[in-house]
């Protein structure tokens, strides 16, 4: 084969060979795809879809090069809940007796 008919070939895989490629949720990646944020897939036939490897594996590329950043820690404080004790008050039912 040539270049340029290897290039027109598009590898394509299935649901089970990308959770082996991708380590995600199918609710995580569906939601990705829904917020643009990973490759779309495509069906085949009405019951198969499938995503590009190429398109896979360039997405992969991408999130190695950039690093995710941490979300915030929430504020505990404003937790209606179950509020944090301070740290100077004594637990409840504790006795005080030695």
């Amino acid at each position: 084969m040539t270049r340029s008919n290897e290039e027109a070939l598009k590898r394509t895989i299935r649901r089970r060979q990308l959770r082996e490629i991708v380590p995600l949720a199918d609710s995580t990646i569906y939601d990705m795809e829904q917020r643009g944020e990973f490759p779309r897939r495509f069906a085949l036939t009405p019951r198969c879809v499938v995503w590009d490897l190429g398109e896979v594996q360039a997405w992969l590329a991408a999130r190695r090069s950039k690093p995710i950043l941490r979300a915030p820690k929430p504020d505990l404080k404003q937790r209606r809940a179950r509020p944090i004790r301070e740290p100077d008050q004594a637990p409840r039912g504790a006795s005080t007796a030695g």
